[in-house]
């Protein structure tokens, strides 16, 4: 595999571009940490000069990845105030994640191109007769 291959996958609602080696944190799945996960959902391919884009996905191409953990990202503070009502609420949220590395990326072969079909052979259309042209009214 070249050092340049690269993928843009698509999990959780996001989109995310990896090459092998990489560590990123995506959405959370349902995994064991240690667990491989293979994600089939792969909008591009890139190898070197090579890009195969899929309509909506490549056909053929994965990406395989292990899961290292999971955890939950700081938390943020949602405030939430109605003017002249004396009311608001505050609340904490922390998001969670799966942190995983990128083991391969696999571009699923080469992309054959399509061949145009050949026309069939037609038959010549035979000359129309003239038209009769309208006779006008008086």
């Amino acid at each position: 595999m070249a050092k340049d291959t690269f993928a843009i996958i698509e999990t959780g609602g996001h989109q995310y571009q990896v090459a092998q080696g990489v560590k990123l944190q995506i959405e959370k799945i349902e995994t064991e940490a240690g667990k491989k996960v293979t994600f089939a959902e792969v909008l591009l391919v890139a190898d070197g000069d090579k890009a195969q884009v899929g309509q909506p996905f490549v056909a053929g191409a994965s990406v395989e990845a292990k899961v290292v953990a999971h955890g939950r990202d700081p938390k943020i503070t949602v405030m939430k105030k109605w003017a002249k009502k004396r009311r608001e609420v505050k609340r904490g949220h922390r998001q969670p994640f799966t942190e995983i590395e990128i083991t391969a990326v696999k571009t699923g072969g080469a992309a054959k191109k399509a061949e145009p079909k050949a026309k069939p052979a037609t038959k010549k259309a035979a000359p129309k007769a003239a038209a009769k042209k309208p006779v006008a009214k008086k």
